[in-house]
């Protein structure tokens, strides 16, 4: 795959969050509306292209915790908030590069993770579970052997603890169980297919509507 080999001959480790949603959408994985932009003019024309609110982050393969940097502003609503942030975030940046993503801001209460990691004993296995800023402290996920079908899918929506907010919750419809299942199953098939991908973790996977949308991700090589 010419992203990964592109990578690797870079002696990278890592795709960037933009390449690494780039070759999820290659697998009809939904993700967010984005475009990668260098300076101010390029900024501009992404804004009218996308449309607010907007979210801007520090895009870059050496950069895993943007949250934590400073590297991510959401909520923008306009073109004078839009300028500052992506000065700002350029200046964070320093040697990691000065790219920074331009994406839409999704709208939705439910937050998930999804993913993929290879172990030494039993291979590529999917990973799910309740996602956003405190996945690690809630550690409330699930694991499957890859390759996995559409009944594994359904198991490891129903074993999280957290599985009632898959379910109408406060206004909020059902989340569509079959496409999230389609999901989970190309994942498995993603690291079936591409061996030289390590781990991949999709977090947060934001239900918009009721319907999931990788709104970050990150892809480990090998």
């Amino acid at each position: 795959m010419e992203i990964i080999d592109e990578a690797l001959k870079k002696g990278r480790t890592a795709l960037s969050e933009f390449e690494s949603k780039k070759l999820l959408a290659q697998y009809d994985i939904p993700i967010t509306k984005e475009v990668l932009v260098a300076n101010e003019n390029n900024l501009k024309e992404a804004i009218q292209e996308i449309g607010y609110p907007i979210v801007l982050k520090g895009c870059s393969a050496e950069i895993g915790h943007k949250t934590e940097k400073g590297l991510v502003q959401v909520g923008i609503h306009d073109e004078d908030e839009a300028l500052f942030a992506f000065n700002r975030i350029s200046e964070l940046m320093n040697e990691a590069g000065s790219e920074v993503l331009v994406q839409e801001m999704v709208q939705g209460k439910r937050e998930l993770v999804a993913g993929l990691k290879r172990d030494p004993q039993f291979g590529p296995c999917v990973m799910f579970g309740l996602g956003g800023i405190f996945t690690e402290i809630l550690q409330d996920v699930c694991f499957r052997v890859a390759p996995i079908e559409e009944i594994d899918a359904f198991e490891m929506m129903d074993e999280i603890k957290g599985h009632k907010m898959l379910e109408a919750f406060r206004g909020m419809e059902p989340v569509d169980r079959t496409m999230l299942a389609k999901l989970l199953i190309t994942i498995g098939q993603i690291g079936m297919e591409v061996e030289k991908i390590e781990e991949i973790d999709i977090n947060p996977l934001i239900i918009r509507g009721n319907q999931p949308v990788a709104v970050d991700a990150l892809i480990l090589l090998k």
